[in-house]
């Protein structure tokens, strides 16, 4: 199965074009190596909450991504609202998987607590958000890989006992 995947960044200084975007990369690399998905929207927004809401809908109304990764804006920092943003474009929330992120990288980092990143549905579409940094990404998206495909094949109705 190809899961059609879209990835979405907010950060200020991305948006500006002040920083380089390796976060992305490394969603992009993991997605293809080891989920088999296909990237089929990218962007960079800053940390607005009605860009990153506008940018949610487009990616699951519009593209129809069976499964969207956001990185960035998931801190304790004021302009971090990529949760609050999510919450209200989701359904419902998925909070076993974004527990699973924070206990697999708190083994690690105890800062990995200071995490607020959630997950959830909209439509059929699965929506993770990430921490907007390389390291962050690797390890918390490792931390739900195996269950991602599972997953994936309930929220977009293929799943069959």
């Amino acid at each position: 199965m190809v899961w059609k995947t879209a990835v979405l960044t907010a950060s200020d200084k991305g948006a500006r074009g002040e920083r380089e975007d390796t976060s992305a990369q490394v969603i992009r690399e993991l997605v293809e190596e080891e989920l088999g998905g296909e990237i089929v929207e990218y962007r960079i927004v800053p940390d607005e909450p009605d860009e990153i809401i506008a940018a949610l809908i487009e990616m699951t109304d519009y593209f129809q991504a069976d499964l969207i990764l956001t990185t960035g804006g998931t801190e304790l920092a004021i302009r971090d609202v990529t949760p609050e943003a999510t919450r209200r474009v989701i359904e419902r929330e998925v909070p076993g998987m974004a527990e699973a992120m924070r206990y697999a990288t708190m083994q690690k980092n105890r800062g990995a607590m200071l995490f607020r990143g959630v997950v959830g549905i909209r439509g059929r579409t699965l929506i993770v958000n990430l921490p907007g940094t390389p390291k962050g990404v690797h390890e918390n998206l490792a931390a739900i890989m195996d269950q991602l495909p599972e997953a994936l094949l309930m929220v977009t109705g293929q799943f069959r006992l």
